[in-house]
């Protein structure tokens, strides 16, 4: 790393083009492509000093995490649960407005290219943002069962004719079957939160016995699944940087988007080869490692005494 400086990192970020198949192509002998769990969900790449007139792909987004527009990039991913628990990023796209498509475009795009690529999920799992009817049937129409929120006002039907808010329903804890205005039959959850809300959720199977039996475990572990996505978009922003480029082209950020998805892939293999115990433990083992050097150099040129007794110190 001693050779390593910042001009060879901008030269390798403008030179190298990956594309999102060269990550499902490095990622693939790794997982088991059939019956698992496929997550659709995005997040915003906060950038909160970086010009938008200069630096390309950077917008005003909506962040959940604080609640109103915020100044970054945008990053929807396709995140896929395996039979065994393998998690890992399998296509993804950044948000470019030059391309005028949406999130939504996106998501069924990335679809698309996965299921043409060899995978096979059982399911697939989002947010309300990504339940629209188009969706929706898009799923249908590939074979593919599904989880997804809803919002409270969406309407639905239990015997198929006198439709009302989904909020107005009395669902119980196994779930209620119901039809969905202008997508069919499907059976819908309630889950209350903290602040004594709740929020909505419906599961679809292309099999119509199936999605009878569907209970409450089932869909708690879809539910615990999808939470999945939300534990990635943290690492690679607080273990693999993905934040922490200074380059300005879109070609440039593409590939250091690239480089940060791909390092974490390699921890959550890490992980589970039981190699390391989580995606933080390398990273904390580094830090301590580069503040034991420093303390033990300070010690030595600042205070002229000898370090070679402290070596074996675990800092």
């Amino acid at each position: 790393m001693e050779d390593l400086s910042h001009d060879s990192v901008n030269r390798f970020l403008l030179r190298e083009q990956y594309e999102p198949k060269d990550l499902f192509e490095e990622i693939k002998p790794n997982i088991n492509l059939t019956g698992g769990t496929l997550s659709g969900d995005d997040t915003v790449i906060d950038k909160p000093h970086s010009d938008p007139k200069i630096t390309e792909l950077i917008g005003y987004y909506y962040s959940g995490r604080h609640h109103r527009a915020v100044k970054g990039i945008q990053l929807i991913t396709l995140y896929y649960t395996d039979l065994s628990g393998k998690s890992v990023p399998i296509n993804y796209r950044i948000y470019n407005k030059q391309e005028g498509k949406t999130k939504n475009d996106y998501l069924r795009e990335m679809i698309v290219e996965v299921l043409a690529w060899g995978l096979n999920p059982k399911t697939v799992t989002t947010d309300t943002w990504y339940s629209s009817q188009k969706n929706l049937k898009f799923l249908k129409d590939k074979g593919l069962g599904f989880l997804t929120g809803i919002a409270k006002n969406r309407s639905c039907s239990v015997d198929g004719k006198n439709f009302t808010q989904v909020q107005n329903l009395e669902i119980p804890e196994v779930g209620l079957m119901v039809y969905l205005k202008n997508f069919g039959q499907v059976k819908v959850f309630r889950k209350s939160f903290k602040n004594e809300t709740y929020r909505y959720y419906i599961m679809y199977s292309p099999e119509k016995d199936a999605l009878s039996s569907i209970d409450r475990a089932e869909f708690q572990e879809l539910h615990s699944i999808h939470w999945g996505i939300e534990c990635y978009h943290r690492a690679i922003k607080q273990v693999c940087g993905i934040d922490r480029f200074m380059v300005r082209t879109t070609e440039a950020i593409k590939t250091h988007f690239f480089s940060s998805i791909r390092a974490f892939t390699q921890l959550e293999l890490m992980r589970s080869e039981e190699l390391i115990e989580n995606w933080y433990e390398l990273q904390r083992n580094l830090s301590l490692q580069v503040a034991r050097d420093f303390i033990l150099e300070h010690l030595k040129e600042k205070l002229g005494l000898s370090t070679h007794s402290w070596s074996s110190v675990n800092a």
